[in-house]
């Protein structure tokens, strides 16, 4: 990424993406809120939860939050008030998360680097957002990716079953936070296509990693490294891997298992 001499100087827009992508999502469901993101989680809204993150991060210099409805702002006081003053910008989800990231970056100025993340990042705190956005700024990419290593979040949260991506350098689970700078913008673009391709399943492998790299994959032998250089040979845009070291960056609640770590997590650190 674009370097100065004071990491703490860089700042980013932030996207938040927050829209219901079927109406019988568990979460909602469950909680009888009036969509996922107002979900509360130990007794606070999960968006505000990460509104608070990003906006305890000195170097978050604005929010644009995509979806939920507006009809349904009025569920969540609170967010309402953020957006009336000002201290949140919301534009209206579109029908995938890459089309609203896309329009999110519609809203910010092309020379500015963007943080992406989501509203069901219910764990996120502003020390793992400027964690990542610093070790983001250190790199020389163009694209950054948040992950966690699966070893960790096993061992903090035992019982807490997640995604695990499977290569020959450990496993790793995904933390939903993704920076651009403004030549890593076409990133999204690429996203879109793979999207645009996800029922067509050899299409969006050719597409996406090139089959030498899926094969690598299923044999158990390709690397973090190489799997990363496969994407960013395909997409055109230099990406980086981005490792941090709070098992939290890797829980989002997706599901009520979900939902009731996130909220033991926060009860136990009341307590201590």
């Amino acid at each position: 990424m674009i370097t100065q001499n004071n990491n703490n100087d860089k700042q980013f827009a932030a996207i938040v993406l927050a829209a219901d992508r079927t109406g019988k999502d568990p979460i909602t469901q469950y909680t009888n809120a009036a969509c996922k993101a107002f979900a509360s989680v130990d007794g606070i809204p999960m968006v505000i939860r990460v509104l608070n993150a990003l906006q305890a991060c000195p170097q978050i210099s604005s929010i644009i939050l995509c979806g939920p409805p507006e009809t349904l702002h009025h569920h969540c006081p609170e967010l309402k008030q953020r957006i009336d003053s000002g201290q949140v910008t919301w534009i209206p989800n579109l029908d995938s998360p890459s089309r609203s990231a896309d329009s999110g970056l519609k809203q910010i100025p092309e020379n500015v680097s963007v943080l992406v993340t989501t509203a069901d990042h219910a764990l996120l705190t502003s020390q793992i957002v400027q964690q990542f956005l610093q070790q983001s700024i250190a790199t020389t990419a163009d694209a950054t990716v948040g992950i966690v290593r699966q070893e960790q979040i096993a061992a903090a949260f035992p019982d807490s079953k997640r995604t695990v991506i499977r290569l020959r350098d450990g496993g790793f689970c995904g933390c939903n936070l993704f920076a651009f700078t403004p030549n890593g913008r076409s990133l999204v673009q690429f996203w879109r296509q793979a999207e645009d391709l996800r029922k067509k399943p050899w299409q969006l492998i050719a597409r996406v990693l090139g089959f030498k790299t899926v094969f690598a994959y299923l044999l158990g032998i390709l690397t973090r490294e190489q799997g990363v250089a496969a994407v960013s040979q395909k997409s055109g845009v230099n990406i980086q891997t981005i490792e941090l070291d709070d098992p939290r960056a890797g829980v989002d609640v997706d599901k009520v298992e979900d939902l009731r770590l996130a909220e033991a997590i926060l009860k136990n650190e009341k307590q201590t």
